[in-house]
């Protein structure tokens, strides 16, 4: 019997130069499932903040206006539902901080802010107004003419990729 100590052959070593072909196949299969993952899930972008700060609404009423409260995420800063002169309406979020997510974005939610529940903003009537610009600043998102202010009750920072709020103010 041959000592696997002398031998050279034993062990991991030993496996991948008696079977390279099955070796690189496990490592290419590795390689792809991490990169999946990483494009998945995004996790560089927890380190990463985006900062975006859109000039304030000039002249205008305020509608509505409330402060986020901090769901899956931590999340502060103002939600303000304004409606300029020419009867055009934006959602302002102003001193907006939230951590940094795959594939957010700025929704109005019939589900009231109030809602324990992370996951319960797009369960009724939603409208998606555009990606978040930067998970840190004060931003404008255009409200569509033919969105109906009335069924919506509350401004929310959502992830599509994972369906959960991470925060939400008041709009009503």
């Amino acid at each position: 019997m041959v000592d696997p100590a002398i031998d050279g052959k034993a062990g991991v070593r030993g496996w991948i130069a008696r079977h390279r072909s099955a070796a690189l196949g496990i490592a290419v299969l590795v390689a792809v499932a991490l990169g999946a993952a990483f494009y998945w899930f995004q996790p560089h972008k927890a380190f990463l903040d985006a900062r975006a700060d859109d000039a304030a609404v000039d002249r205008g009423r305020v509608l509505a206006s409330g402060a986020f409260r901090s769901l899956e995420h931590e999340t502060k800063g103002t939600a303000k539902v304004i409606e300029s002169l020419d009867g055009s309406r934006t959602l302002r979020l102003e001193d907006l901080a939230t951590s940094n997510g795959p594939e957010l974005v700025v929704m109005l939610s019939s589900t009231p802010s109030s809602e324990n529940g992370w996951s319960a903003y797009d369960d009724g009537a939603f409208v998606i107004l555009e990606p978040l610009k930067g998970n840190l600043g004060s931003q404008n998102y255009a409200i569509p003419g033919h969105v109906d202010l009335g069924r919506y009750r509350s401004a929310v920072i959502w992830c599509n990729r994972f369906s959960v709020a991470f925060g939400a103010a008041p709009v009503e």
